[in-house]
């Protein structure tokens, strides 16, 4: 007669897998892997908390697994009178409630001190200041020293801290760059701070960790982190867009984009009278390495979040340009494809 496993396991065991093979998923988004100084020392109180709960473990399985063995019932015992029954031990007692506030202390101090070293507002001369607002689902970075804002990628230098300004725009958000350090929130009228460092060159995944809706898997956005001349490059570059059509299309484009998308939208250097602050802003747009925070910048992928970007984005407030024929889709893409 065949057996068979229950179902329970089968669905137990194909759970595990999954996990397993998602943790090796190649993705730049994990704390165990710090790129900067926030994120080292973070890593270690994460090595010091689970080596202490590692111990804890071990001792309680070896006592545990030396009772059972020791006391165990033995053939004969049954005939014996039972074992006397005594108070608990006042030593044992001293010694099971010392040890683990012990081991509290020993945690406690190095996560105190790095909480408030952290904490520690960087010095003006030494670091750039950052501020983050958090909309639903992007978000908007202004460099309020340099009079450049851009959205769902934040340029940063390296060997410099970054002092993150963080508001909320509408409901609670988080701001998280695993590679980077720790997380902070942004809720609605308070600011909060968050200062971080990249050590080298790189692209840095970002997301946003608290549930602010339909696509709060979407919000996601990039610290792109520049060697310290490369940055100063890109500042030059944003104080001085080159937004000017660069073809017929590409003005048919621009054309399209003041009718349909400046009230929200906003492009510097384009010449438009009116620059819309409620959606993301797009100077530089072809620079960019994503759409909307999530799909790689490239004519196709535009095209298709300018025709659904409700199918792309749940719940975002950009409307679907469907009243468009395909043409002037197409010169919008242009012109967008083009802003530097």
């Amino acid at each position: 007669m065949k057996r068979y496993l229950p179902a329970k396991w089968v669905v137990a065991c194909l759970l595990m897998i999954f996990i397993w093979v998602t943790g090796c998923a190649k993705h730049n988004m994990s704390v165990l892997d710090p790129q900067g100084p926030v994120g080292k020392v973070q890593l270690n109180l994460l090595y010091l908390s689970t080596g202490i709960m590692t111990f804890v473990v071990i001792v309680v399985a070896v006592i545990y697994i030396y009772v059972v063995v020791r006391y165990r019932e033995r053939p004969g015992d049954e005939e014996k009178d039972p074992p006397e029954q005594v108070a608990g031990s006042k030593k044992l007692e001293i010694l099971w409630t010392s040890v683990p506030i012990l081991l509290l202390i020993v945690l406690a101090i190095p996560t105190i001190s790095t909480t408030f070293t952290l904490n520690k507002k960087p010095d003006p001369d030494h670091s750039i200041r950052i501020n983050v607002i958090g909309y639903q689902y992007w978000w908007g970075f202004e460099y309020p020293d340099y009079k450049v804002t851009t959205s769902n990628e934040v340029h940063i230098p390296t060997g410099k801290k970054v002092e993150f300004i963080l508001k909320a725009h509408d409901v609670i958000h988080s701001f998280w760059v695993p590679s980077l350090g720790g997380k902070e929130d942004l809720t609605p009228g308070r600011t909060t701070r968050l200062v971080l460092q990249a050590d080298k060159p790189g692209i840095y995944e970002g997301k946003c960790t608290e549930l602010c809706g339909a696509s709060h898997a979407l919000m996601r956005f990039r610290v792109v982190a520049h060697q310290p001349e490369d940055f100063e490059d890109w500042i030059a570059s944003q104080v001085t867009p080159d937004s000017t059509p660069k073809n017929k299309q590409a003005e048919q484009g621009r054309r399209l984009f003041a009718q349909n998308c400046i009230g929200c939208h906003a492009i510097r250097g384009a010449g438009y009278k009116v620059l819309g602050r409620t959606a993301p802003e797009l100077t530089a747009f072809s620079e960019r390495t994503r759409i909307a925070g999530v799909l790689d910048n490239n004519r196709a992928n535009l095209k298709s979040w300018l025709k659904n970007p409700q199918g792309i984005k749940p719940g975002n407030r950009m409307p679907a340009f469907d009243h468009l024929t395909d043409q002037q889709v197409e010169a919008m893409v242009e012109y967008l494809e083009t802003l530097k």
